[in-house]
């Protein structure tokens, strides 16, 4: 017999953020009950909101646009920047129709 399916939430903590340091740290230094409950009595995970993680450049910080989207997709989504120079990395953006045909007429 399986087990009753059970209710997931999924929380989104907007401009939080977690270090393990207490140095300049506001999260670590506010009160927090009902967070401090939740995480010490509940299934819980940390993702990574910045650099090529949510399809920005490497050390660029994200914000919640880019990581609402990221999390709607269930995919890193490629940023402008970063998609363009996959493309160039990959060689994908010289074989693009549109970029060639739009060489091709300027030339």
């Amino acid at each position: 017999m399986s087990a009753t399916p059970k209710p997931l939430v999924l929380i989104i903590l907007d401009g939080f953020g977690h270090s393990d340091s207490p140095e300049s740290n506001a999260i670590m230094a506010a009160n927090t009950p009902v967070y401090d409950h939740l995480r010490a009595t509940q299934p819980h995970g940390l993702i990574s909101g910045s650099g090529m993680d949510v399809g920005l450049p490497d050390g660029q910080m994200g914000n919640s646009e880019v990581g609402h989207m990221n999390l709607g997709a269930g995919r890193v989504v490629y940023q402008d920047f970063t998609r363009v120079t996959k493309a160039i990395r990959d060689g994908d953006f010289f074989t693009n129709p549109a970029i060639t045909s739009a060489v091709d007429k300027a030339v």
